[in-house]
């Protein structure tokens, strides 16, 4: 079984070891054909609270951490401060 892996962008880190991801999802409407943006926020686990708002990172679905935690941070691509 392949391990899932996302890319996205913090949106929250407001929790101790956790942050909100928002992974963005561009796909033709079904019906109509137009690109249609939608967008699905992870909770996902930081150890060492390094990942700020702004922050691009790569997720890796884990088990079950806590009710709604099953993702944790592989690793920071771009900081906010980079970008």
């Amino acid at each position: 079984m392949a391990v899932k892996e996302r890319v996205g962008l913090v949106v929250s880190d407001k929790m101790d070891k956790t942050v909100v991801v928002a992974i963005e999802n561009r796909a033709p409407h079904p019906k109509y054909g137009k690109i249609v943006v939608r967008t699905k926020r992870y909770k996902v686990h930081d150890e060492e609270n390094q990942c700020g708002m702004g922050d691009r990172v790569r997720i890796q679905e884990t088990r079950p951490l806590s009710r709604t935690k099953r993702w944790k941070v592989i690793e920071i691509l771009t900081t906010a401060a980079q970008s």
